[in-house]
């Protein structure tokens, strides 16, 4: 028995690692298979939501603290850098030097937010985020001295050519969706990560068996926030501008909910695959109408449907899927399951006999 568990743990061991080596392989070569400019350009796009997502599953999947205010830390991130990058007068490809000032930004800004907003539970959290997104969009709106206000902020010119632009930050927003996605599956497992489950499913019982939750929802909120100030970066190079109604958006945060709650909410790949089809979508459907209202109404008309019909998302629906017409319909009895049983069965078995003996 224990030879046939291991066996089963290493095929899928097998199976795991050929599936991302595989997936490794498509994603460096990938600009060489689609060579369109707007072929990459969605891929760029993807990524960085694969990344933003990623992150923002790293707090709010764990945790179960659903935050509408990861646009904060996102439009800081290019603010940073672009008001640095103004009054340092740094040009050209020695911009991204200021990327890890985006991401020390988001972090900074989210221990004051996290401090205040991390005191109460869920609902009344989700609306202290909604405030502070409108304090931060308003700011941009308005400090015109520091932000541009409506004029926004534009990026250095980066001497790069027009072929090549589109391919050089795909592989950056692909390693920073590697980045995203290798600390998700790292504080998953780990303690850390058992924490934040164990505070999702009952914060109170947590307290009570030693889990100090404002320090570990805190040190997740800045984690969360960290990656998406340097992804907002990244954004404001590649789009050249930052404005306060596209760097402080809040269809950015619905979005993120939504891909989160489409692939499966807590769930290492369910955001990724969330990304993956919403964001391409959305711009294929802003390029091809011209109703900017379209996608908006399309994304709310799916969230609709992902509550009524897989409110556990792709992922895990999928896999419950897959296990019933592996099963047949009959309950899916591990082997590990079935070897701790066996001892309570021979028990029971023993026992009449006992009793006829005696």
């Amino acid at each position: 028995m224990t030879g046939r568990v291991t066996s089963t743990v290493s095929r899928q061991r097998a199976a795991a690692i050929l599936g991302l080596v595989v997936l490794a392989v498509v994603a460096i070569v990938f600009p060489l298979l689609f060579p369109s400019p707007v072929v990459t350009n969605y891929a760029v796009y993807a990524l960085i939501f694969v990344a933003v997502v990623s992150a923002w599953n790293m707090f709010s999947g764990f945790s179960g603290y659903i935050s509408l205010g990861h646009a904060v830390f996102f439009g800081s991130g290019a603010y940073a850098v672009g008001i640095a990058a103004k009054d340092w007068h740094i040009t050209g490809v020695g911009v991204f030097a200021l990327l890890p000032l985006a991401a020390a930004v988001g972090a900074a800004i989210a221990v004051p937010f996290g401090l205040v907003a991390l005191r109460v539970r869920r609902h009344t959290f989700i609306v202290i985020t909604i405030a502070v997104f409108f304090i931060f969009q308003l700011m941009a709106y308005n400090l015109n001295s520091f932000t541009g206000g409506t004029i926004g902020m534009s990026a250095p010119f980066l001497p790069w050519s027009p072929t090549s632009f589109n391919d050089r930050f795909y592989y950056i927003t692909l390693g920073c969706a590697v980045i995203a996605i290798v600390m998700a599956a790292l504080i998953r497992p780990s303690r850390f990560g058992l924490q934040l489950r164990a505070i999702r499913d009952d914060e109170d019982r947590a307290r009570g068996l030693g889990v100090q939750a404002m320090r570990v929802k805190l040190t997740a909120f800045v984690l969360s926030a960290t990656i998406t100030g340097l992804v907002g970066g990244v954004w404001f190079l590649y789009l050249t501008q930052v404005l306060p109604p596209s760097g402080f958006d809040p269809l950015f945060d619905l979005s993120l909910v939504l891909m989160a709650f489409l692939g499966g909410l807590g769930t290492i790949s369910g955001p990724i695959i969330g990304a993956l089809i919403i964001e391409p979508g959305q711009l294929y459907l802003t390029i091809k109408y011209t109703n900017g209202y379209l996608s908006e109404i399309l994304l709310g008309a799916l969230f609709l449907v992902i509550v009524l019909f897989v409110p556990r998302g792709l992922v895990p629906t999928g896999g419950e899927w897959v296990r019933r017409l592996r099963t047949r319909g009959r309950p899916a009895v591990t082997p590990v399951q079935a070897q701790a049983q066996a001892p309570a069965r021979a028990e029971a078995s023993d026992a009449p006999a006992k009793g006829a003996k005696r």
